[in-house]
């Protein structure tokens, strides 16, 4: 395989590789830095890849492994990145930003209560928007079942947080 064939092979995947990437080890620079080993095994392998009929579907693979091995090295800095990004629609001031700061962590207490399956389905399709096909190539689940974790887990952040919210009036 020469260099023209494998850019057009393989470098029109490079934005879903990376949502992989990062849905697995949830740290930007972490997914770069893998995303980069990726790429170096592909082309140091080129000419055994003409034999692939599925260079998408080897190429995650070979991302999700590299990320598993990874997330099991003692490399591994798994500093969670903030749910910062979510931002609450209302008016600014000094009493309101505090309040909106209480609330995200409220939010991200709960996030991090819910069971493992529902956390990483929640965190890939609300958090990292992937598609619900990545997140069944990610998890390795179906549809229906990615459908209903999510659902539950949903309902059970909006109940624990009227709950808390009635509590704390």
């Amino acid at each position: 395989m020469n260099a023209n064939s494998f850019k057009e092979q393989f470098l029109p995947l490079h934005p879903k590789l990376y949502r992989v990437a990062y849905a697995l080890v949830e740290n930007k620079a972490d997914a770069e830095d893998i995303l980069q080993e990726a790429y170096c095994k592909l082309w140091n392998k080129r000419e055994e890849l003409t034999e692939i009929q599925n260079p998408e579907a080897f190429s995650v693979t070979l991302i999700k492994n590299l990320c598993l091995d990874f997330l099991r090295s003692p490399r591994a800095n798994r500093h969670e990145e903030q749910i910062e990004n979510v931002q609450l629609a209302y008016e600014s001031s000094p009493d309101r930003e505090i309040e909106k700061a209480n609330e995200l962590e409220t939010i991200k207490e709960l996030i991090e209560q819910l069971p493992e399956n529902q956390k990483r389905v929640l965190k890939l399709r609300g958090f990292n928007d992937c598609s619900m096909e990545e997140i069944e190539e990610i998890t390795g689940l179906t549809a229906v079942n990615i459908r209903t974790l999510l659902s539950r887990a949903r309902k059970v952040i909006r109940e624990q947080y009227t709950k808390i919210t009635i509590y704390e009036r």
